[in-house]
C-alpha cells in the first residue's frame, strides 16, 4: 500500500477515535447546560431562593423565663447554628456521610467514581451539600431518568451552594432540613424527640443514633425499631473509629451499650400549659391574619414563619401549678367516688346523660347516616375496647360509650390562674385535667357561679360609699320584693340569727344576711358596676340575688378582680403576651403592657379590714385612727387614679 494511502488511512482513524472521545463529553456539557437552564428535569432554584431558602419553621411559644412551652407547626422544625452543635453530631455526620466534606466543592468525583465503579455498592456517591441539595429543591422523580437528570442538577445546586455558603453553614442547614421520624423535623427538635436535649448536649452515642436515622428515619427510629436502629448505631460508630474520630477502645465500650432514650412525642397534647396555648392559638392566628410578612408579601403564618412568641408565664411556677392541679384533684376525686360509691349524681336529673349523649360523634354520625334510634341506642350500649384517663395514668379498658360518658361524667374539673397583681401578668394557667382528653378550658372559657367569692365586691361598694369596717349591721333576715310579686329572704348557711355584726365580721364569716342588707342599701345595678370597674365582663343579671354570688363568672376574670385588692385599689388588664419576634429575630410586635386604669381605689379599705379594731355600734361612718388611716389612702390612691386618667 502507498505510503499516502497509509497515512491518509490512519487519519481518518485517529479523527474517529478523538470523535468519538469528544461526544461523550459534548452530550455530558450539553446536557449539564440543558439542565441548568431547566429545559430538562425541574426548574433549578434562582440566586435570591439559593441565598433564602425555604422551609416550614414551627412557631416557639416561650415562657417568661425562656423555656419552650409548645410549638405551632406543620413541620416541627425549628433551626440552629452551626455553634450549636455538638463535636459528635459533627463527627459522626461526616465519618458516615461525606468524610472528604471540607475538601470538595459540592462534588465528591472520587466518591462518585467508585459509585460508579462498584454500581453504587460502595457508597459515597452523595456529598453533604448535594444531600441538602435534594432536600431544600427537589422533589422525588417518577422515573429512573428523571433521576438521573436529578442527579445532574443537584451537581449544579451543590456547587452554588458552596460558592454561597460556608461549610459549617452547608452542614447546620442540613441538619435543619433533614427529617427524622416521629414527626420531628431538624436536628433540635430530633434531639428534644428522642433524648430530651439539645443538640449541644448529645453524647457520642446518641449523635451515632441520630445520624444513622438519616439514611432511613423510619427503618432506624429508635422508638420504633430499636434492633435497626442498634446496629445503624454501631456502624456510625465503627465509622467514627475508622476515621479517628473516637480510639478503638471507645468504640469497643460504646458498641456494648444500649440505646438509652427519653423519648417524648412533641403535639399540642403535651407538654406545659396546653390549655393556655390553645387560648394563646387563637389570639396569634386572629393577629397573623392581621399582619403582612415583607418577606413573602402574605399575611404570617403561625404554623410555617417560625417565629418566636414571648409569654409571661413562669415554667417553674407553670410547672408546680400543674403538679399541685394534679395531687389536689386526684385526692379530691377519690372523696367523691367513694361518696357517690356505685350510685349516680344525676339520678334525679338523667337528661344530664341523654342530652350529652346526643352530642357526642358517635351519635351525630349515626343521625346523619339515618340510623334508627334503636340502632343508635345498641351501638351506644356495644362495649368497645378504648383508653380512659385516670390520676393513675391512661389506662386500657372495655366500655361502651355510653358507660364512657357516665365515666368521664364523674370526672371533676379545675380551672387555675395566677397573675402579678402590680403588673398584670399571668404566670401560671392550668385550663384543666389533661388536655388530650379534656379539651374544655376552665379559666377562660369556662364559667361557673361563684358563690360567696363575689361578696367583697359588694363590700367594697360599701367601703366606697362611706361605710367602715367596724360599721355594725343587725343580723336579722332581710326581705326583698321581687318583680314577679314574690318576696325572697336569704337564710344564714348556719341558721343563726341576732345580734349586731360589723362589716368586717360579716365578709369574715361570709354572713348571708350581712350581704342582704348591704344589697338592699345599693341595689343590684351598683354592685355590677363596681364588678365592671374591677374587671368581671361576664354577664350579670340585676337580681338581688347576686349578693349571695349567683353569675357565672370565669376563673380569668375573678382572678384579674381580686388583684385589685392586693394592688390597693388599681386594677390592671391580665396579661400573657409580650412580643413576638420573627424566625430573624426581629421584633414585629411588641406589647406595650401598662395599667389599665378603672378606678377601685377603695378596695383599699377592704384589703385592710383585718388591721381594725372593732368599735362599738354606731349608725354612722367610724372615725378612729385607724379607719381615718384607711380613708386617707383612699383619698390618694382616687388622686392617683385621676392623674393616670390623665
Amino acid at each position: 500500500m502507498p505510503k499516502s494511502k497509509a497515512k491518509s488511512s490512519f487519519g481518518k482513524y485517529v479523527k474517529a477515535f478523538w470523535i468519538l472521545v469528544a461526544i461523550p463529553f459534548l452530550l455530558i456539557i450539553t446536557v449539564l447546560f440543558m439542565a441548568y437552564k431547566g429545559w430538562i428535569g425541574q426548574q433549578l432554584p434562582s440566586i435570591l431562593e439559593l441565598e433564602n431558602p425555604k422551609s416550614n419553621l414551627a412557631s416557639e411559644v416561650l415562657s417568661n423565663d425562656l423555656v419552650v412551652l409548645g410549638k405551632y407547626y406543620v413541620e416541627n422544625r425549628v433551626n440552629i447554628h452551626y455553634a450549636d452543635l455538638s463535636p459528635n453530631l459533627v463527627h459522626a455526620l461526616k465519618a458516615t456521610e461525606d468524610i472528604r466534606f471540607e475538601d470538595h466543592s459540592g462534588v465528591d468525583l472520587r466518591g462518585l467514581v467508585r459509585a460508579v465503579v462498584r454500581g453504587g455498592t460502595a457508597g459515597g456517591g452523595s456529598t453533604i451539600t448535594q444531600q441538602l441539595a435534594k432536600l431544600l429543591f427537589h422533589e422525588k422523580p417518577s422515573s429512573k431518568i428523571g433521576r438521573v437528570i436529578q442527579k445532574i442538577q443537584e451537581w449544579i445546586i451543590s456547587v452554588q451552594l458552596e460558592r454561597r455558603y460556608t461549610k459549617d453553614e452547608i452542614m447546620a442547614m442540613y441538619l435543619n432540613q433533614a427529617p427524622f421520624s416521629s414527626n420531628a423535623f431538624g436536628i433540635k427538635s430530633a434531639a428534644q424527640t428522642y433524648f430530651a436535649k439539645t443538640p449541644d448536649k448529645l453524647n457520642i452515642q446518641e449523635a451515632a443514633v441520630l445520624v444513622g436515622m438519616l439514611q432511613a428515619p423510619t427503618r432506624y427510629n429508635p422508638a420504633s425499631n430499636p434492633k435497626s436502629s442498634l446496629v445503624r448505631r454501631n456502624i456510625v460508630l465503627s465509622q467514627m473509629e475508622k476515621y479517628d474520630f473516637i480510639k478503638e477502645e471507645q468504640f469497643d465500650s460504646l458498641k456494648a451499650l444500649p440505646i438509652k432514650l427519653s423519648f417524648q412525642l412533641e403535639d399540642h397534647n403535651n407538654g406545659m400549659a396546653t390549655y393556655f396555648r390553645e387560648v394563646l392559638k387563637a389570639e396569634l392566628l386572629k393577629w397573623c391574619k392581621e399582619h403582612i410578612n415583607n418577606a413573602t408579601g402574605k399575611p404570617y403564618d403561625l404554623y410555617r414563619d417560625g417565629l418566636k412568641i414571648y409569654t409571661t408565664l413562669d415554667a417553674k411556677m407553670q410547672r408546680y401549678a400543674e403538679e399541685a392541679m394534679r395531687e389536689h384533684m386526684k385526692e379530691l376525686q377519690r372523696k367523691f367516688n367513694e361518696h357517690w360509691k356505685s350510685s349516680e349524681p344525676w339520678a334525679e336529673h338523667p337528661e344530664i346523660v341523654t342530652d350529652a349523649l346526643k352530642h357526642t360523634d358517635r351519635y351525630i354520625a349515626m343521625k346523619a347516616d339515618k340510623s334508627t334510634q334503636k340502632e343508635i341506642d345498641k351501638a351506644m350500649k356495644k362495649k368497645v375496647k378504648m383508653k380512659v384517663f385516670t390520676w393513675n395514668g391512661e389506662v386500657d379498658t372495655t366500655l361502651s360509650p355510653l358507660d364512657s360518658l357516665k365515666y368521664y361524667k364523674k370526672m371533676l374539673q379545675c380551672g387555675f390562674m395566677s397573675m402579678e397583681p402590680q403588673t398584670g401578668y399571668i404566670r401560671a394557667w392550668v385550663g384543666g385535667n389533661d388536655y388530650r382528653y379534656f379539651k374544655y378550658d376552665h379559666v377562660h372559657e369556662g364559667k361557673r357561679q361563684v358563690g360567696s367569692t363575689f361578696k367583697p365586691f359588694l363590700y367594697t361598694l360599701a367601703m366606697q360609699e362611706g361605710y367602715s369596717p367596724c360599721y355594725q349591721i343587725p343580723n336579722v333576715r332581710v326581705t326583698f320584693d321581687l318583680p314577679t310579686g314574690e318576696k325572697w329572704s336569704p337564710e344564714n348557711a348556719d341558721a343563726k340569727y341576732g345580734g349586731m355584726l360589723t362589716l368586717k365580721q360579716g365578709l369574715a364569716e361570709s354572713v348571708n344576711c350581712i350581704s342582704a342588707y348591704l344589697m338592699k342599701q345599693f341595689g343590684p345595678e351598683a354592685m355590677i358596676e363596681i364588678t365592671r370597674k374591677m374587671g368581671i365582663t361576664s354577664p350579670i343579671d340585676p337580681v338581688p340575688a347576686i349578693c349571695l354570688g349567683t353569675p357565672d363568672v370565669s376563673v380569668y376574670d375573678m382572678v384579674g378582680a381580686y388583684s385589685t385588692f392586693a394592688d390597693k385599689g388599681v386594677w390592671t388588664q391580665p396579661t400573657y403576651l409580650l412580643r413576638i419576634e420573627d424566625k430573624n429575630g426581629k421584633r414585629i410586635l411588641f406589647q406595650v403592657v401598662g395599667l389599665v386604669v378603672k378606678t377601685a381605689s377603695f378596695t383599699s379599705a377592704v384589703w385592710s379590714l383585718d388591721k381594725v379594731h372593732e368599735q362599738p355600734y354606731r349608725f354612722g361612718p367610724c372615725i378612729c385612727k385607724k379607719c381615718m388611716q384607711i380613708k386617707r389612702s383612699i383619698f390618694r390612691s382616687a388622686t392617683l387614679m385621676h392623674r393616670k386618667k390623665n
